[in-house]
């Protein structure tokens, strides 16, 4: 049963409306024609109130942001600015009111299908439109809206047949245009604002080649990620990424640290080495000089200053406690015992008694 019905429904819808009831028609008619003649001078007082009715249907009123577009047969006759006008009335002139100074917005990648009560708008995404691939052979989902004014309602109007689908259709091609020549680590982080100046630009280009009377305000990106099935791989790789630069930072806050500390202790060892240096020389100089001077005195008096060297010598080593001194006659000294009990390995023992004598006096010099 339910079969049947709905092959009569389909045979209905291919059949097309039914044919107008011209005996019904006919019926409305004459009860109209005997209203009139009831009314009297009906049909003048009725042809009259058609007429003027009519004639102020050409009565229209433009808008602060509005511009009057007045078209006679079709074609654009002229314009008007804001305030109450009046054109030919349908069919001889029509006038249509683009809003000039209205900024209208196109979404590109998705679209707002209305607000819900308690979790606001609602969008819609149409992958077919975000889906572009960048320059390095990535695919990532772009979602953006443009904004526009109308600059000329004239063009606007005519020279283009649905004006709104075209913009949107160039500017999907201007977006998909600048992404492809562009990475997709620029696209997802720090690019945004030069791919939106770049297709805004390429955008008004287009528009402008058409004569389209539209005027670009803004190109805004929404949302920017890579493809839902594989935005977890990218989120790793990303992770991954931030791990290298934090890694690389904690490389550069030690180089930072410890390269300082080296070229200082560098710098502390280059100065100690130039100090005994200059110390070292000038001490040779010195000693280099009063040897000198010491040789010109001897060749005067070399007992003398044999004398002199002697005593001094003794004087410096007699009066110095840290040395120990074992002080002997010339008596005592033919009787010294051959070994003095000296430290071991120091020295070694003498071997006769002009030794031992030369051995005191060497400890005394020494």
């Amino acid at each position: 049963m339910n079969w049947d019905w709905e092959k009569l429904q389909e045979q209905k819808r291919r059949q097309g409306p039914p044919p107008p009831d011209f005996g019904r028609i006919g019926d409305e008619f004459k009860r109209l024609v005997d209203f009139k003649s009831r009314i009297p001078g009906g049909p003048k007082i009725i042809a009259l109130a058609v007429a003027v009715l009519w004639l102020a249907s050409g009565i229209y009123i433009v808008e602060p942001d509005e511009t009057g577009v007045v078209q006679r047969f079709g074609a654009y006759a002229y314009s008007t600015g804001p305030g109450p006008h009046y054109h030919l009335p349908y069919p001889i002139e029509t006038v249509q009111t683009p809003k000039v100074s209205q900024v209208r917005r196109i979404e590109v990648g998705f679209r707002t299908v209305g607000n819900r009560e308690g979790q606001g708008q609602q969008f819609r995404d149409v992958p077919e439109e975000s889906l572009m691939l960048t320059g390095d052979e990535n695919i990532v989902d772009v979602q953006f809206i443009v904004q526009y004014q109308i600059s000329d309602p004239i063009n606007y109007l005519f020279r283009l047949d649905r004006p709104d689908e075209t913009l949107k259709n160039a500017a999907e091609a201007a977006m998909r245009e600048v992404i492809g020549n562009d990475k997709i680590d620029s696209a997802l982080t720090d690019g945004k604002v030069e791919i939106q100046i770049a297709s805004m630009a390429l955008l008004q280009r287009m528009m402008d080649k058409y004569e389209s009377g539209i005027d670009v305000v803004a190109v805004q990106l929404q949302d920017v990620h890579p493809p839902r099935d594989v935005i977890d791989a990218f989120k790793d790789v990303a992770s991954a990424r931030e791990d290298r630069v934090r890694l690389v930072n904690e490389a550069e806050a030690y180089r930072n640290d410890i390269l300082p500390k080296a070229r200082g202790q560098a710098a502390a060892m280059e100065n100690q080495a130039l100090a005994y240096k200059d110390q070292s020389v000038r001490k040779a100089k010195g000693e280099a000089s009063r040897f000198a001077a010491l040789a010109a005195e001897y060749a005067k008096a070399p007992d003398v200053t044999r004398e002199r060297l002697y005593l001094e010598n003794m004087e410096a080593i007699l009066k110095n406690p840290a040395l120990d001194k074992i002080i002997l006659s010339d008596e005592a000294l033919k009787q010294a015992v051959p070994y003095l009990p000296l430290e071991p390995g120091s020295r070694r023992a003498p071997r006769s008694e002009a030794e031992a004598g030369k051995t005191v006096r060497q400890e005394g010099g020494n």
